[in-house]
């Protein structure tokens, strides 16, 4: 079976081509990821990125393989009928979809493996660049992160082709050679089962998001988008025909768009592999981009109802006819303990004057008094009222009590508020400060800015200076993500509709030879190519949706990203509709006469 394997590997490498560039780029993207998580592990930020970009690279991996073998394994569905009919049993059939998905992953590792080391290089640029990671970061490399390469490459390669291999091994050989039967049923019951199972979990999740605070919603509102994409792309042989319909009723009113509709209708399997890694895409990008920019104003909008005052200086301040609040940012680290094991969790708190602080800040605390926090005092977010925390503080550990629990974040920033005194006076001097400075009724807000040192912002000025700061940080998150997403969704798309325009010589040949000459064909093509495009990029969108709902439903508001959505819509219809024509031109480069009279 190895040596049937590699024979049809060779030949039909046209195939499989799309599915090696998968796996290539995520064994790249895996070990490329590993090793900086390695050398990064005391930079929080960099680490959850990384996080998601492993999950991400992995998910999209096996979804894209598994998708482009089960499109493979129906178009070559014949040839598996007649390796049947000579007297090839199911398991010997599984074993060579098994064999060629083996053949496809050592591909992978071994083109990813060295990839992954460049990879690694931009990867960490792009995270320094971005601020998650010092100027100085370097990577080290592991030598048994090839292991782990070839571990994610045949693994990914394996776990694509299972399901379709046991669905093609089911069907039987004469209903295949037909068409008839199980041959043609693509709505299957183990599809119906997925489809509806991952469309419950989101409508779970878009609920539940809602219910917890910033920590719970963001998770939470991401992964709608993701368990959507894969409902929808398992129901969608039924969802791409109706979506398909709706562009139909306009653009299907001519002979060609008439012939683009019949084409739809009968090649849904071809409509769906296609639309499929195209709703996934606009699903991913667009819900994420929604999520960020929704707490990107949700962080503004807490920013207004807190600080109430006139002016920030970034600096400390002298007597003044006004109240000012000087705050440093100061670096902790909480230490818990779990099973004699030490766990350190590097953050930011506050350094404050509770009395000043209290009268520019007008968020209040959950439960407790901020007129508390003094001595060994510590309030922030998620914590327990009168519990004691071990936190690290410029070399220096103390045992804090909480004395206020403080509302959950969007905007980002310090998590925890100390009173001034707790702070060793070298880490205080090294710390970020600023000074929030409110001018009391019947005092001249002139007088009290001559009297700031420079430069003076207003209120609004730093709030705008701070959300764009966090929306600096998201659209870095959302860069790497976004282009991980678009990458491996560029791919699918392309080799969706290359497999199927290499499989429909004989059709554009028989649509010729019956009147249309190559120039219709090619358009017929592109309409009914931008029509599933289309499809995609609507369904994708209905998935995003449940995302900002989620999101949208826990912070009070909903930010729509459009220029994201017309920058992902026009690029996903201008990459197909490019793919199309240049696939169909060539599909449609031998006499159409020599292809009709051909023996299959």
């Amino acid at each position: 079976m190895f040596a049937l394997s590699l024979s049809t590997f060779r030949e039909r490498w046209q195939l499989f081509i799309g599915a090696i560039v998968t796996v290539v780029l995520g064994v790249a993207l895996v070990q490329s990821s590993l090793l900086i998580l390695l050398s990064a592990t005391s930079y929080v930020e960099a680490i959850t990125l990384l996080g998601m970009t492993l999950f991400l690279a992995a998910f999209l991996a096996v979804f894209i393989v598994s998708s482009t073998f089960a499109f493979t394994i129906a178009q070559r569905r014949r040839d598996l009928a007649l390796l049947r009919l000579v007297g090839g049993g199911r398991g010997q059939l599984r074993r060579l979809l098994l064999s060629e998905a083996l053949l496809l992953g050592l591909v992978g590792t071994v083109l990813g493996v060295p990839l992954g080391l460049v990879t690694m290089r931009v990867q960490s640029w792009l995270l320094t660049d971005l601020g998650f990671l010092p100027d100085a970061f370097s990577p080290q490399w592991r030598a048994w992160i090839v292991a782990v390469a070839a571990g994610v490459g045949i693994g990914v390669s394996q776990l694509g082709v299972l399901a379709a291999s046991r669905r093609a091994s089911r069907v039987r050989p004469l209903e295949a050679l037909r068409e008839t039967g199980a041959a043609t049923r693509v709505m299957t019951g183990p599809r119906w089962a997925v489809g509806l199972l991952f469309l419950a979990g989101a409508v779970a999740l878009a609920i539940l998001s809602q219910l917890g605070g910033p920590e719970m919603a963001i998770p939470m509102s991401m992964n709608v988008a993701l368990t959507a994409a894969v409902a929808l792309s398992a129901l969608s042989p039924l969802v791409v025909p109706m979506a398909g319909r709706l562009f139909g009723l306009v653009l299907g009113r001519t002979p060609l768009g008439g012939l683009a509709r019949a084409n739809l209708r009968d090649g849904v399997r071809r409509s769906s592999s296609t639309a499929a890694p195209l709703l996934v895409l606009v699903a991913l990008v667009v819900g994420m981009s929604a999520s960020m920019s929704t707490l990107a104003e949700a962080g503004k909008r807490e920013l207004a109802d807190d600080v109430r005052a006139d002016f920030v200086v970034s600096s400390t301040v002298g007597p003044l006819p006004a109240v000012a609040s000087t705050e440093h940012v100061v670096p902790v680290t909480v230490v818990t303990t779990s099973d004699d094991e030490e766990d350190l969790d590097s953050d930011s708190a506050l350094a404050v004057d509770e009395a000043a602080y209290q009268q520019v800040h007008h968020r209040g605390p959950v439960s407790g008094s901020l007129a508390d926090l003094h001595g060994l005092a510590v309030a922030g977010p998620g914590l327990e009222l009168g519990e004691t925390l071990r936190m690290r503080i410029g070399g220096t550990e103390v045992r804090p009590r909480v004395v206020a629990v403080l509302p959950e974040s969007y905007g980002g920033g310090a998590s925890y508020l100390l009173p001034r005194e707790l702070v060793p006076p070298r880490a205080l001097a090294q710390a970020p400060v600023r000074t929030i400075v409110q001018v009391p009724p019947g005092t001249d807000p002139a007088v009290v800015e001559a009297a700031l040192p420079q430069p003076v912002s207003t209120v609004e000025e730093w709030r705008a200076s701070a959300a764009s700061e966090q929306y600096a940080t998201n659209r870095g998150i959302m860069l790497v993500l976004m282009g991980l997403a678009g990458l491996y969704s560029l791919v699918a798309v392309i080799n969706a509709v290359v497999i199927a325009a290499a499989e429909r010589k004989s059709e554009f040949a028989a649509a010729r030879v019956t009147g249309l000459d190559r120039r219709q064909v090619v358009r017929m093509a592109l309409l009914e190519a931008e029509i599933v495009a289309g499809s995609g990029v609507l369904l994708g969108l209905l998935a995003a949706a449940g995302s900002a709902a989620g999101i949208g439903g826990a912070v009070g508001l909903v930010s729509v990203p459009w220029a994201v959505i017309g920058v992902v819509a026009a690029g996903a219809l201008l990459v197909v509709g490019a793919t199309s024509v240049w696939t169909t031109l060539s599909a449609t480069r031998t006499a159409p006469v020599r292809l009709v009279g051909a023996r299959e």
